[in-house]
C-alpha cells in the first residue's frame, strides 16, 4: 500500500462530538488522547493510504475536518507519543488504531495482528439516515416484563421457518417465525447477548474455535458485522434497525447487554488495536506500584477506567447512541461492579435524562477486591438475583435449601432489595442462564462435562446445584425422565410464581441440551444452537401457559413489597399455609424436613389501567418424593395449573383438600 504525507487537506474542524461525523459536505474527526505529542488521521483509499496530521488539539481533543469525505470511507488514527510501559505509555506511532467512537468496524482481523493497513480493522464513516417510521417503544412497564436471554445467532441459526439466508442473523431474529414463536410464549422482552463488535481470542482461534458469546468488545458503538445477512446491500447498521422496528412493533422490547469492563486487548501482552495505543494509562486502571500491568477485575486481562472523565463520557455517549439512534430499550451491564469502583457511573446514569427511561439491569458482581455487590445498585436499577437461582436449584434439586428459603424467594428477595427503597422488580429472577446448565441439563448431569473447550474441564462452574435424576446425561429409564419432566416444570413454575422479573433462558422451553457443558463460550456449533425440530413434547406450551397465569395475575407481579398485613379488603397480602390447613409456625420455617407449603396472596391496589383477575392466588408446592394433600383455606377453589400434569391447564373445582403431586406446584384461584 502506498502511503501519501499529506498536510494541507484538513480543515481545523472542532473539539466535539468525538468520533467521526458525516454532515453531507464532509466529516469531522475528533479523539481523545491526554497524553499523545501528535495524531495522524490515516485515510484508506483502495491501495493508497493518505496520512493527514490532526494540527489540532482542544481539551486533550485532536481534530480536523475532511472535506469530500463521504459515507463509506476508511479511516484510522496513528498515535506518537512515549514508548514506556513503566510510566503506563504504551504509545505506537506505525500501528493504525480503531476509533472508540466508530460506528462501524471495516476488514477482518486475524491472529498475529497485521500492521498491514490492507488487513488491518478500520473505522468506516457511516450515514446515520434510516426511516424508523413511526417506530415507539413498547415501554412494557417493569411489573410486567417477561426477559428472554437470547443470542442473536443461536436463536434463529437452525429455524426452518426463517429463510436460510438469514439465519443466525439480526434480520433471522425478527423473521416472522421468530416473532411468532416469541408471541406465543408471551415474553416481552429480549436480552441479546453482546452485539458490540467483538473479537476472537487467540488462544480459541489457534484451537479452532470461537468467542460464541461475545464478552470481548472492542468497539463500543458498532453492531457486529458477523451477526448481519446484507440482503440487498443492507447495512449492519440498518439491518440492525430494521430488527429493533419489527420486535417493536410486534411489542418487543430489545436489551443489550453490554460489555464495558474490559476490552479485546486484555493484557500486556494482548494486541494494541485501539484503546492501548491511544492512550493506555487514561483508558485503562493500572496498578499504582506496576503501571506496565492492568487491574484485572474482569478475569479477562483489564479493566476499563471509568474513574477517567473522557472514559466515563465514551460509556455514557455509547449507552445514549443505542437509545437515542439505535432505538434499544435498555442495558444488562455485564460484571457492573467493575463500573463502580472510584466513577461516578451511578450517579451520571441516574441523572441523564435519555437514559432514565430505559431498562438498566446489572450483573452486580466481578472478581475483584468487594466484588459481590448483589443489592448495592440504586432505585431504577433491576439485578440479577444469583440467590434466587442457587435457593430454588438447591430446594428443589438437592434438597439444601428450605422452605423459608424458597419464600424468601418467592417473596421477591425482600432482604435484599427493599431496604434502599426499591420495588420487588430490582430483582431479575432467573434459574438457568446462558452461563451455566440449561434447564434440561440441571436435571440431567451432576456435574458438568466441559471437555469440548480445551480447559481440561477446569472451567465453568463448579457448584450447580444440580441432579441427575439417577443417571448421568441422556436416560430412556422412564422413571429417570418422569422425575425430569416434574421438575423442569416445577423450576419454571417457580420462576413464573415469584414476585420480582423473571427471565427465561432461550431455549430452555425447547428441552436444549448441551450435553453437560455449563461454560459453552467457545461453541459455535450445534451444541449451543436452538433445535427447533428436537423438542421436548408439549414444553413451549406449558411455559406460555405459565406466563398466561402471570399476566392474569396481577397478584404474581405485585409492585409493592409483601408484608403480610392487612389489604383494604381485610385480608393479608400474603398468608404462608401448611399443608395440615393452618398459617406457617416459626418452627416449620425451622423443619429441614418439610418440602410442602403454599403462598396465598391477595390483589394490591389495581393500577390504572391494569388489567387481569382480582381475586385471591394460592400456590401450592411439594417436592417430595410422594404426594402431599393440603387442607385448603375456606372457600371454593379453581385449580388452574397443575405443573405435573399432562394437560397442566385443565381446571377443575376443590374444596376442603386438593392432592399434590410429588415435585409439583399446583396453583389455585378462588374469587
Amino acid at each position: 500500500m502506498d502511503t501519501l504525507i499529506d498536510s494541507t487537506s484538513l480543515e481545523a474542524g472542532r473539539p466535539w462530538p468525538l468520533g467521526a461525523h458525516w454532515d453531507g459536505r464532509g466529516a469531522n474527526f475528533a479523539l481523545f488522547s491526554a497524553h499523545a505529542e501528535a495524531v495522524d488521521l490515516c485515510v484508506l483509499e483502495g491501495r493508497q493510504m493518505r496520512v493527514l496530521p490532526l494540527r489540532e488539539c482542544s481539551d486533550q481533543v485532536w481534530h480536523g475536518y475532511l472535506a469530500g469525505a463521504v459515507p463509506g470511507l476508511r479511516y484510522a488514527y496513528r498515535v506518537h507519543g512515549p514508548n514506556a510501559p513503566e510510566l503506563g505509555h504504551r504509545f505506537d506511532g506505525q500501528r493504525l488504531l480503531v476509533d472508540p467512537y466508530a460506528r462501524e468496524v471495516a476488514g477482518r482481523f486475524s491472529w498475529p495482528a497485521q500492521d498491514d493497513p490492507v488487513h488491518c480493522l478500520t473505522a468506516a464513516l457511516v450515514d446515520e439516515a434510516f426511516d424508523w417510521g413511526g417506530d415507539a417503544p413498547p415501554a412494557i412497564p417493569w411489573a410486567d416484563t417477561v426477559l428472554y436471554e437470547a443470542h442473536v445467532k443461536g436463536v434463529s441459526r437452525q429455524h426452518p421457518g426463517v429463510p436460510e439466508v438469514l439465519r443466525g442473523t439480526y434480520a433471522g431474529l425478527a423473521a416472522p417465525a421468530m416473532i411468532e414463536h416469541f408471541q406465543r410464549l408471551g415474553v416481552t422482552a429480549l436480552s441479546l447477548l453482546p452485539v458490540h463488535y467483538f473479537l476472537d481470542e487467540q488462544r480459541l482461534v489457534n484451537e479452532g474455535r470461537v468467542n460464541y458469546w461475545g464478552y470481548n468488545s472492542l468497539a463500543f458503538f458498532a453492531p457486529a458485522p458477523r451477526y448481519a445477512a446484507r440482503v440487498g446491500g443492507q447495512s449492519v447498521i440498518a439491518e440492525f434497525k430494521t430488527m429493533v422496528r419489527s420486535l417493536h412493533a410486534a411489542g418487543l422490547e430489545v436489551i443489550l447487554d453490554v460489555v464495558f469492563n474490559h476490552t479485546a486487548e486484555t493484557d500486556e501482552w494482548g494486541p494494541t488495536l485501539s484503546f492501548r495505543g491511544i492512550d493506555n494509562r487514561s483508558y485503562y486502571r493500572l496498578p499504582a506500584a506496576d503501571l506496565a500491568g492492568y487491574e484485572n477485575f474482569s478475569g479477562c486481562g483489564n479493566t476499563l477506567n471509568l474513574a477517567h472523565p473522557r472514559v466515563l463520557q465514551l460509556v455514557m455517549d455509547a449507552l445514549r447512541y443505542w437509545v437515542e439512534v439505535m432505538h434499544v430499550d435498555g442495558f444488562r451491564f455485564d460484571l457492573a461492579a467493575a463500573l463502580t469502583r472510584d466513577s461516578a457511573f451511578l450517579a451520571a446514569l441516574r441523572q441523564d435524562p435519555l437514559l432514565q427511561r430505559v431498562k438498566l439491569i446489572a450483573e452486580p458482581w466481578d472478581i475483584g477486591p468487594d466484588g459481590y455487590r448483589l443489592g448495592g445498585f440504586l432505585p431504577g436499577w433491576s439485578e440479577w438475583n444469583d440467590r434466587f437461582r442457587d435457593d430454588v436449584r438447591a430446594f428443589w434439586l438437592t434438597g439444601e435449601a428450605g422452605v423459608g428459603q424458597l419464600a424468601q424467594r418467592l417473596a421477591g428477595s425482600s432482604e435484599i432489595f427493599q431496604a434502599a427503597g426499591r420495588a420487588p422488580q430490582a430483582g431479575v429472577n432467573f434459574v438457568t442462564a446462558h452461563d451455566g446448565f440449561t434447564l434440561r441439563d440441571l436435571v440431567s448431569y451432576q456435574t458438568k462435562h466441559n471437555e469440548l473447550n480445551g480447559e481440561d474441564n477446569r472451567d465453568g462452574h463448579g457448584h450447580n446445584c444440580s441432579w441427575n435424576c439417577g443417571e448421568e446425561g441422556e436416560s430412556a429409564d422412564p422413571a429417570v425422565l418422569e422425575r425430569r419432566r416434574r421438575l423442569q416444570r416445577a423450576l419454571l413454575t417457580t420462576l413464573l410464581i415469584a414476585q420480582g422479573v423473571p427471565m427465561l433462558q432461550g431455549g430452555d422451553e425447547l428441552g436444549r441440551t448441551q450435553a453437560g457443558n455449563n461454560n459453552a463460550y467457545c461453541q459455535d456449533n450445534a451444541m449451543t444452537w436452538l433445535d427447533w425440530r428436537q423438542t421436548t413434547a408439549g414444553l413451549i406450551d406449558f411455559v406460555a401457559g405459565l406466563i398466561g397465569l402471570r399476566r392474569r395475575f396481577p397478584q404474581l407481579r405485585r409492585r409493592h413489597w409483601l408484608t403480610g398485613l392487612a389489604t383494604a379488603d381485610r385480608q393479608p397480602d400474603v398468608v404462608w399455609w401448611h399443608p395440615a390447613g393452618r398459617p406457617m409456625r416459626v418452627a416449620d420455617w425451622q423443619s429441614k424436613k418439610l418440602g410442602a407449603f403454599a403462598m396465598q396472596l391477595t390483589p394490591e391496589m389495581p393500577v390504572a389501567g391494569q388489567a387481569g383477575d382480582g381475586g385471591t392466588l394460592l400456590c401450592l408446592i411439594n417436592r417430595d418424593e410422594i404426594p402431599v394433600s393440603f387442607l385448603l383455606p375456606a372457600g371454593i377453589w379453581e385449580q388452574v395449573c397443575d405443573s405435573s400434569a399432562d394437560a397442566a391447564f385443565a381446571t377443575c373445582r376443590r374444596e376442603k383438600a386438593t392432592p399434590v403431586a410429588a415435585r409439583c406446584v399446583q396453583i389455585l384461584s378462588r374469587a
